[in-house]
């Protein structure tokens, strides 16, 4: 099942698609404040086999998107993941022993079809294709053989990135990487019944319809059973927590000259299995 966020006249509320429809389960649950919470009560099968079995409330075309989960705790991504992707580092690209983790903020992304924003203080807005992990289940120290138990589902992250302040600091990237609005996460999460996060996935990105980036998830260092052990090594992963795996090679900074995004833009992250994200790029006022 396809469980979303979304917004329909000016109230927020979560549901699922069905039929290419959308099931408001928000509006039936009032015990559920958002998707974190059904998730949390572990109530999306209870749910899926409600959303088929009752009229939905609204077409597509009558809601606005919102980031997959609005509320993690927390937003955890991993840098520099497929084996391509580390070969463009031609200074430092022997594979690495652990992977590059940092975190982004809630506010720094957007839903499908929500403009990105570009700020005015850098031109180096880059786009990332990835595919993100959410969490189904808390645990700490979890065996990478029984990582597939804590995962909910899967959704798409375009984790947009502002190059030149990635590298304001000498150890870390957190500046580049929390702009309010540069990156953004949907359109829906898709079952870990429905697709499995341990078969072999794809992500395609494209920029104005020119592909610019394609690769498949056999190519990860990390795969996603050793990244969620790894990172229950330290965090206690809790229901609704999303991992963002990666990105393959072809950002726009790796081409020459640099192909940065620009505003009127068209950006799609596609996950044959998920479904494809998009979002156009727009100035921020200021």
């Amino acid at each position: 099942m396809r469980f979303l966020t979304f917004e329909f006249q000016d109230a927020m509320s979560f549901g699922a698609v069905h039929n290419d429809q959308v099931v408001d389960l928000g509006k039936r649950h009032p015990e559920l404040p958002d998707l974190r919470e059904a998730i949390r009560h572990q109530q999306l099968q209870t749910l899926a086999a409600e959303a088929s079995q009752v009229d939905a409330d609204y077409a597509l075309s009558d809601i606005g998107f919102l980031p997959t989960i609005t509320n993690p705790e927390k937003i955890i991504c991993i840098g520099v993941n497929y084996a391509n992707r580390n070969a463009e580092y031609k200074d430092d690209s022997e594979q690495p022993q652990y992977p590059s983790v940092f975190m982004r903020s809630r506010e720094s992304l957007v839903g499908h079809q929500q403009d990105i924003l570009d700020p005015p203080e850098s031109d180096q807005l880059d786009y990332e294709g990835e595919i993100v992990l959410v969490i189904g289940k808390s645990g700490r120290r979890i065996p990478a053989g029984q990582a597939h138990n804590h995962i909910a589902g899967l959704t798409i992250m375009n984790e947009g990135s502002v190059r030149d302040y990635l590298r304001h600091a000498k150890f870390n990237v957190t500046q580049g990487k929390n702009f309010e609005k540069s990156g953004a996460l949907g359109p829906w999460m898709v079952t870990s019944d429905e697709l499995d996060p341990m078969g072999e996935l794809q992500v395609i990105t494209r920029v104005n319809g020119e592909e610019r980036q394609n690769d498949v998830t056999g190519n990860l260092m990390f795969d996603f059973r050793y990244l969620i052990a790894y990172l229950s090594t330290f965090y206690r992963l809790q229901p609704g927590d999303i991992i963002a795996t990666g990105t393959p090679n072809g950002a726009g900074a790796r081409f020459d000259p640099p192909k940065y995004l620009r505003p009127q833009d068209s950006v799609e992250v596609e996950v044959p299995g998920i479904g494809i994200l998009h979002n156009n790029i727009a100035a921020e006022l200021v």
